[in-house]
């Protein structure tokens, strides 16, 4: 079978690169043809465009950026029709997504979108497009199920990937030139995007000069550029690993967190965080109008309550962050999040949503045969 998927972001290049595998294992056969990353690009196929060349964060920089995403939309639909693909899969990135899924339906592809777009935060009637363009729905988060009733859609919940990527990390990972010592680590994950990285990471390095006993060690994202990152630090003792998130994470005492994926992957190996998010004032005013959630973090949303402290826009500031990390660093805090977060690993539905997602693609396949 020949299978078109599209990531476009690091999030969506690890979940799509574990339903590749397990699609592997169901169908010996299977061509890939993708947008994505490196992680896909490991697992076997062609990459059409890196997600790194997709990835804008926040309204203004979509509009600034308009043209570019409308070529990148462009030779989607002509490279999808060239493929011509048994089935179309798509994984979050909802802007792009949304906009090819129509194409799709419009052209008779069967159309599976994994990890659904997160429309519960903002613009809830695109239920009724994705009733329209999408064979099959697959969410990961536990509440998705019920909201899709209201547009009519059986959806089906297979879990958290999450669960898949981090299970069985009993032993230490390695981490490749890293230097163990006896300092108690802070991990700063400031995000993937050059939007967020910029935006973040001057004030997570300030925190180094208020904790001088503990190491702080960033996680940069495989297709990051270390030299960046570097420039954004006045601290040259903070240092930096890259493509090593887990082996750091399994190491850390706490983090600070940049809003997204990598909050749910803390909360999974148990470091208490703090989360941050600082956008352009622009797209923040535009978001706060619109979007309808209560939290930014997964972890936060999934239980429904605060978890994790979340220091956005003007509250991420030198002053909050110190106070918070102090807070993980004792002991009360540090002891009510590590309890929670055990709640949050039984509400994610247990390990095994990669299969679960290959098979129900393997079984929408067959049903058209």
């Amino acid at each position: 079978m020949r299978y078109y998927i599209i990531a476009g972001e690091a999030s969506g290049d690890l979940h799509g690169a574990n339903l590749m595998k397990h699609i592997q294992q169901r169908d010996n056969s299977a061509i890939f043809q993708f947008w994505g990353g490196d992680r896909m690009q490991a697992v076997g196929g062609s990459l059409v465009k890196h997600y790194r060349e997709l990835a804008f964060m926040g309204f203004l920089e979509v509009i600034l950026n308009l043209k570019t995403i409308l070529s990148n939309i462009k030779t989607c639909k002509q490279d999808i029709l060239s493929f011509q693909p048994d089935v179309l899969i798509l994984i979050d990135y909802p802007g792009f997504n949304m906009r090819i899924a129509s194409f799709a339906k419009v052209n008779g592809i069967k159309t599976i979108y994994y990890i659904s777009p997160q429309i519960w935060a903002w613009k809830e009637k695109r239920g009724y497009q994705l009733k329209k363009s999408v064979d099959r729905m697959l969410t990961i988060l536990p509440f998705e199920k019920a909201f899709y009733k209201k547009f009519d859609m059986d959806v089906d919940f297979v879990g958290h990937p999450l669960l898949d990527a981090i299970e069985g990390f009993e032993e230490l990972l390695p981490m490749p030139n890293f230097k163990e010592d006896s300092r108690p680590i802070i991990a700063l994950l400031p995000g993937s995007r050059k939007q967020e990285y910029a935006a973040m990471l001057p004030v997570m390095g300030k925190m180094k000069q208020y904790f001088p006993h503990h190491r702080f060690v960033v996680a940069a994202a495989p297709s990051t550029d270390v030299a960046v990152l570097r420039s954004l630090l006045a601290d040259e003792s903070i240092e930096i690993v890259k493509g090593a998130t887990y082996p750091l994470l399994q190491r850390a005492t706490a983090a600070l967190v940049t809003s997204g994926t990598a909050t749910l992957e803390t909360a999974l190996f148990n470091v208490p965080q703090v989360v941050c998010y600082r956008g352009s004032w622009v797209s923040y005013w535009i978001a706060r109008q619109l979007v309808k959630v209560k939290y930014i973090s997964l972890v936060n949303l999934i239980m429904d309550r605060v978890v994790v402290t979340e220091l956005i826009q003007g509250d991420f500031n030198v002053d909050l962050l110190k106070k918070e990390l102090q807070r993980l660093l004792d002991g009360s805090a540090r002891d009510k999040m590590l309890v929670d977060y055990k709640e949050l690993r039984t509400l994610l539905g247990g390990p095994g949503a990669s299969s679960r997602a290959a098979a129900i693609v393997l079984e929408e396949l067959s049903s058209q045969e």
